[in-house]
């Protein structure tokens, strides 16, 4: 086969739809393209939201959990740098907060306006915090 990527010769070059295989699944990078389906949501509304809160404080890296450097990937800090064999105070305090008090306010709110949400967690997070099951 010849790619039309010089860098690349991978047999899925140049599709829009592939992937089955023994399992099925495909994968399709198109979509409904410029042609989408015209939802009817229920009450006529306009918009439809979904609303994941990412539940991750427990599960990041840290020497107190036995990595050998501190978290750089996931925080709001920008261009954070692991500290190997140290612990980072910074990336301690905003994982701390989430667990602590942002997570409880926002599940809190959405409970209190019976608003529906969808959790993503981190399995270890969750372990060190089952309250918040």
């Amino acid at each position: 086969m010849t790619s039309k990527y010089p860098l690349s010769a991978h047999p899925n070059d140049g599709k829009s739809r592939y992937g089955g295989g023994s399992t099925g699944n495909t994968r399709d990078v198109v979509g409904y393209g410029s042609s989408p389906p015209k939802p009817q949501w229920p009450n006529g509304a306009k918009v439809a939201l979904n609303l994941v809160l990412n539940y991750e404080e427990g599960g990041e890296n840290c020497l107190l959990h036995g990595d050998g450097e501190s978290e750089k990937l996931m925080s709001e800090i920008a261009g954070a740098a692991a500290y190997p064999d140290q612990r980072h105070a910074n990336m301690e305090s905003l994982y701390d907060y989430g667990s602590r008090a942002g997570f409880w306010r926002l599940r809190d709110l959405f409970r209190r306006k019976q608003v529906p949400c969808t959790v993503y967690a981190v399995g270890m997070a969750l372990e060190r915090n089952r309250a918040a099951c």
